[in-house]
């Protein structure tokens, strides 16, 4: 029982506070001028995290943690506004979303800068936003909607929504052109039809794809000579839990070429239930005497609300769920599955299996609750040896 008691806190902490914190902005007053004003907002949010594992052992241990702080700010002066997201976490401090943005009209944006490209369902949910609270192993493990650095062009207008981007991986941010020798590349795009969109009733199918060349780095030789590394994608994730970092999956390609991604996608909603699902497959290109490596993996949702909201509504600048409204009280079983060892290939980057379930309380428009329990196994993963975990996990987030 002692054990439960970090769980406990944390929900008792968040459930206590149901009031909002800041007030609405005020709206412009009658007869300003209709010339575009500066506005800025701040934005911000703090995760706390309690997690028990089961059995207590190898590597695992209860605790808490704060895995993720942001502090940011957007500024909009007319058809043209930027953001910019600072987060500090496990002891880090990174750069999150960082761009200007050009909307001509309600329809249309243009995006430049550093942040998550439109590839997949689950790129229309922010991470801290997941219905699972932790992101899915196979999203996770391919990078699917980390931050790169790049240019993206979004249309939303009644059942399309298209969004295509070019872009370099994040390590441009870290990595000078000149350590990386031969700067990756690459391109993906979203596309959804959403025949039915309506509050309670949702039909949406989409499929993305992905194309990337190589990454590399370089080194300077005894003669004084820039020496190119052949190219290479590497590839890996932790069990699901930020309170704790145990590897579980990973992927170090050598030789490599490009890689190609898909991934078709399914929403299905009405009334309180909804079902979203996606399926991934990877295939990386390698040269002549090194045989291809090929990964995929899928997961499964099916939502329901038990209190509050009656029906589910649609975000279509997302192109997703909207975020249950306040008072709502969220269940979510979850099935994931991850396969990233090749043995033709001669890579094992291990097999994956993830079973949830995960309580989500939608406090206030600033203080979301979630309780979540997951079975995990693993094998096959050079990663890690053959192992299993059942991992409790309470979270409180604030944002604004």
């Amino acid at each position: 029982m002692k054990r439960l008691s970090i769980i406990s806190t944390i929900l008792i902490a968040g459930l206590a506070t149901s009031a909002p914190i800041f007030a609405e902005e005020p709206s412009p007053a009658a007869g300003d001028s209709d010339q575009p004003k500066l506005t800025i907002k701040p934005s911000g949010r703090v995760l706390l995290d309690g997690a028990l594992f089961l059995p207590n052992k190898n590597g695992f241990a209860d605790g808490v943690a704060i895995p993720d702080v942001r502090i940011g700010a957007s500024a909009t002066y007319g058809k043209v506004s930027a953001k910019i997201d600072i987060g500090y976490g496990l002891g880090k401090i990174s750069l999150k979303d960082v761009y200007l943005q050009y909307t001509p009209n309600a329809n249309n944006f243009i995006r430049g800068g550093y942040f998550v490209q439109q590839f997949g369902l689950n790129s229309a949910t922010s991470s801290a936003m997941k219905p699972t609270m932790i992101a899915t192993t196979s999203d996770s493990y391919l990078n699917a909607t980390g931050r790169n650095l790049g240019i993206m062009y979004v249309h939303d207008q009644g059942p399309i929504f298209l969004g295509v981007t070019a872009f370099t991986p994040s390590t441009t941010m870290t990595t000078s052109p000149s350590q990386q020798g031969k700067i990756s590349v690459g391109a993906a795009e979203r596309f959804v039809w959403r025949p039915i969109r309506d509050p309670g009733q949702v039909v949406q199918v989409g499929f993305s794809s992905w194309y990337q060349t190589a990454e590399h780095t370089a080194t300077t030789n005894e003669d004084g000579e820039t020496v190119t590394s052949p190219g290479f994608f590497k590839y890996s994730i932790g069990f699901p839990t930020k309170v704790e970092s145990v590897p579980m999956l990973s992927a170090n390609i050598q030789n490599a070429k490009t890689t190609f991604r898909l991934t078709p996608e399914l929403l299905l909603s009405k009334g309180r239930l909804a079902l979203e699902g996606q399926y991934y497959y990877m295939n990386v290109s390698r040269d002549a005497g090194f045989h291809n490596y090929t990964a995929q993996g899928g997961y499964a949702l099916l939502r329901c609300l038990l209190v509050g909201d009656s029906k589910y509504s649609y975000s279509h600048a997302d192109a997703g769920l909207a975020t249950p409204g306040p008072k709502s009280l969220e269940c979510v079983l979850g099935y994931d599955y991850m396969n990233a060892t090749d043995i033709k290939a001669g890579i094992n980057g291990g097999i994956s299996n993830d079973y949830s379930v995960t309580f989500n309380y939608y406090i206030n428009k600033y203080l979301i609750a979630r309780l979540r329990y997951s079975y995990t196994n693993v094998r096959a993963s050079d990663a890690t040896f053959p192992r299993h975990e059942n991992i409790i996990q309470a979270r409180i987030m604030f944002k604004f």
